[in-house]
């Protein structure tokens, strides 16, 4: 399938040499603002055009699917755009900033015959498929606790008086929607949705959370995950149950391990993984589209709602508004 890109940052940069790696796509356009970033973007990753106008680009007669790495508050007009030019629609996370942007997207995908997904690595990768499998081993899960802790770079430069994208409300920025839904989207895949939600953040003056702290309370245990751009973490992440407990590195995990309470054996059942593992969900996606496998697209449609809308809900119990 023929690709093109959104964005001319790191991310981007790493989907395209994961999609290269796949065999599946082709990468044939890219798209910046800046035209001359556009160019030396296209020349660095071998694309035949490059532009600096969306609407060309989404009337690209050689384009199938697109990948949208900008901005959050953007996905959801750029998504729209190539939806109804019958072009699939890959959008970084978190794909959109609403519940209701992402029912409206879904319905317009579907009545143009086309595709829209979220592009979560980690819920794709082999080692996501051991640690449900392994799951079992630790008997009845009594909590959880998972984390996504980094600073950002671009933290500096906030403190510094300036308004980089991801500490901004008008572009969706904060800590939740662009690290926690990493460890939300793997407690939804493990757990599913949970009974109630309350987040507890750390506001920054630009209306946005630095940190916070998501509590996800099930029938018989509660799911406890951390996020933050403004402080490091080097601990892991862990599950807790009734016979043992399985210790994941991070919440993309390379190495697992199972270790039983009563013997204090430890057992690890990672699996080697591709470096690039964003090639899983790439040929996760391209399997969909090419088999018509609508129930796996279910499924990844209701990760996504359930993962929005508790994003959403935590967002609005405490006055985290976007597009300000």
């Amino acid at each position: 399938m023929r690709l093109a890109t959104i964005g001319t940052n790191w991310i981007t940069s790493t989907f395209i040499e994961s999609a290269k790696k796949t065999n599946q796509l082709t990468l044939q356009a890219v798209y910046s603002r800046s035209l001359e970033k556009a160019k030396e973007f296209a020349a660095l990753h071998g694309a035949k055009n490059y532009t600096d106008n969306l609407q060309e680009l989404a009337e690209n007669p050689e384009i199938d699917i697109v990948y949208i790495a900008s901005p959050n508050s953007l996905h959801f007009e750029q998504a729209i755009l190539f939806l109804t030019h019958n072009i699939h629609v890959i959008c970084e996370k978190p794909i959109f900033s609403t519940t209701k942007e992402l029912e409206e997207a879904y319905k317009i995908a579907e009545q143009h015959g086309v595709y829209l997904f979220e592009a979560i690595r980690n819920i794709h990768t082999p080692n996501m498929e051991q640690l449900i499998n392994h799951l079992s081993c630790i008997g009845k899960v009594r909590s959880a606790n998972l984390h996504y802790i980094q600073y950002s770079s671009r933290y500096d430069a906030f403190l510094d008086g300036n308004m980089p994208n991801v500490f901004s409300p008008k572009y969706s920025g904060g800590a939740l929607v662009d690290l926690g839904v990493y460890p939300l989207s793997l407690a939804i895949k493990l757990f599913g949705e949970p009974e109630n939600i309350s987040y507890h953040p750390v506001i920054l003056n630009s209306g946005v959370d630095g940190n916070g702290t998501l509590i996800l309370k099930y029938n018989d245990f509660t799911c406890t995950i951390m996020c933050s751009k403004i402080s490091q973490s080097f601990m892991p992440s862990e599950i807790h149950g009734e016979s043992g407990t399985i210790v994941l590195n991070s919440v993309t995990p390379t190495t697992l391990e199972w270790i039983d309470h009563k013997t204090n054996k430890r057992t690890s059942f990672e699996v080697q993984q591709d470096e690039h593992d964003m090639i899983y969900e790439i040929n996760t996606f391209i399997q969909i589209i090419q088999t018509k496998d609508n129930n796996t697209y279910n499924e990844l449609k209701q990760l996504s709602t359930t993962v929005l809308s508790i994003t959403e809900k935590a967002r609005k119990e405490n006055n985290i508004t976007f597009g300000v």
